[in-house]
Order: C-alpha cells, then sequence, then structure tokens
C-alpha cells in the first residue's frame, strides 16, 4: 500500500473533515501516513493524531521557521514525549522532525540563520539521544544544511531530505550520507526538471512518497488543498521516470519507508 512520510493533517486546512478524510485513505490504497511536528503547539497535535489512528504515526520537532522561541526545557520535552512513545517501545513515534534550516524568508519574519542552526544542531543531537532518524527541512540553503549534518554525523543517525529541491551534484552529497529523498508533488510540476534529473539519478532503495500535505499538490490539482489522496500522480510521475510499473514504485517506496522508520507490516 502507499506509504505517505510527510503530512500536517493537525493543519486547520483540515478542520472541516479531517476524520472522514482520514478515514476514507485505507480505501484508497494508502496503508501509512507519517504526520509530521513543526513547531511546539504541532509536537502535541501530532501525537495526538498518531494516538487516534493506528495507521497515523507521528515525528515530533522544530521547523526553523519556529524556532525563535524554543529553549532547553522544549528540547527535554520532546526527548521525554519521543522516546516514552518511540516505536521502539511499542508506541507511534518514528522520527524527529521536521528540523533544519529555511534561509527562504530570511529577513522576513523568520528566525537568523545562527538561531536556526543553533536549534538545528540541538535537535540532531536530540535524534541521537531519542535513537530515532530525522526528516531534515532545507530551503535556500542547500550547503549550510549538509555540513552540519556531516558534522553532527548525521549518517548514523539517519533520515530523510524531505521536499527535495536542490540540484543533482548536492543530492550525492546527501546521498553519501546515506539519506532518503522526500518526493512529492513537486516532481508533476512542469518546471521539475532538476528534481526530474535527482530522481532519474536515485537508487530506488532511497526514494520516499511523500505529500506535505495541505501545500504542495501535484498537477492536475496543483494550488488546491494536497492529501495522501494526491499520491497516485507523484507515483505516476516516479514509474515513468524510472520505467518501472506503478504498483513496483509503491512497494518499494512502502518497504523503504517501512525500513527507515521502523515500522513493522
Amino acid at each position: 500500500m502507499i506509504f505517505d512520510t510527510h503530512a500536517h493533517y493537525d493543519d486547520e486546512a483540515f478542520q472541516e473533515d479531517r476524520d472522514s478524510l482520514l478515514m476514507s485513505l485505507k480505501d484508497n490504497d494508502i496503508g501509512a501516513v507519517i504526520n509530521v511536528a513543526a513547531d511546539m503547539e504541532s509536537v502535541e497535535t501530532t501525537l495526538a493524531l498518531s494516538q487516534k489512528y493506528s495507521f497515523v504515526y507521528a515525528a515530533l520537532g522544530v521547523h526553523p521557521s519556529g524556532t525563535a522561541a524554543l529553549t532547553e526545557e522544549d528540547m527535554q520535552h520532546i526527548l521525554t514525549l519521543a522516546t516514552g512513545h518511540s516505536v521502539k517501545r511499542g508506541g507511534k513515534v518514528v522520527a524527529i522532525g521536521e528540523i533544519g534550516l529555511d534561509y527562504y524568508y530570511e529577513g522576513n519574519g523568520d528566525p537568523e540563520r545562527t538561531i536556526q542552526k543553533k536549534w538545528f544542531e540541538r535537535q540532531l543531537f536530540l535524534a541521537k539521544e531519542a535513537a530515532l532518524p530525522v526528516i531534515i527541512h532545507s530551503r535556500d540553503a542547500a550547503r549550510d544544511t549538509y555540513d552540519i549534518m556531516k558534522s553532527a554525523d548525521a549518517g548514523n543517525i539517519g533520515g530523510v531530505v524531505h521536499c527535495y529541491s536542490y540540484s543533482l551534484e548536492m543530492a550525492k552529497e546527501f546521498l553519501s550520507l546515506g539519506f532518503s529523498f522526500g518526493i512529492g508533488g513537486v516532481l508533476t510540476f512542469k518546471n521539475a526538471r532538476k528534481l526530474f534529473d535527482v530522481v532519474e539519478y536515485l537508487p530506488m532503495d532511497k526514494i520516499l512518497l511523500e505529500t506535505d500535505c495541505p501545500y504542495l499538490a501535484p498537477v492536475p490539482n496543483r494550488g488546491k488543498r494536497n492529501s495522501s489522496l494526491n499520491l497516485p500522480y507523484v507515483i505516476k510521475a516516479i514509474s515513468e521516470i524510472k520505467k518501472l510499473p506503478e504498483e513496483q514504485i509503491t512497494a518499494a517506496t512502502e518497504q523503504n519507508a517501512r525500513k527507515l522508520f521502523g515500522i513493522k507490516e
């Protein structure tokens, strides 16, 4: 079945129909979803979603845009939740994320680089403490992201660079750390040539499916609210690039996700 490794179903965009939408996924061949936190509030709502739905798993962490007011107490709180509810103990927390760097809105409200870097490093260490892989968010910050990951020995933590958007050359560097790549709706966009080349190059065992819903809906639904129900469009795009049957893409990416995040069948 299809495995969506990056969703935000606690987002207010799903306020009206969250339960009915989530309950419809199984009937549409969506077998599992990782809901990913982005701030301290969504750490709680993400964990709650994972406890309500058997097929929803949780990643706990703080997105770079939310790092300005972070404290060491917040880190300890995430660590307590992540270890106490870890999939390794029969719980639903499978990763620390999404964490990383985002320079896109620099000077326009986002925390400055030094703050983002500090909390990215701290959360990589937290992932080591929790013995969980990481979900990396990186936008307009490829080199700094890679350098911090390398210095933090992220290769021994493991994880995925979500919504990968950089060059093939940069992909090879992240690949050298053993990281996987989250591929979603952007692959279906007309201007996605760079990503097309990356997907063509990547070994199949390093590709994960993701939506980042409610954002980044694939063509033909670009601009609308995204959900896991749109993943067949992404599977089709990967299938055409890789020249492999869609069923094989679905099966391989599910296996990749279960292996990386330690989720049994």
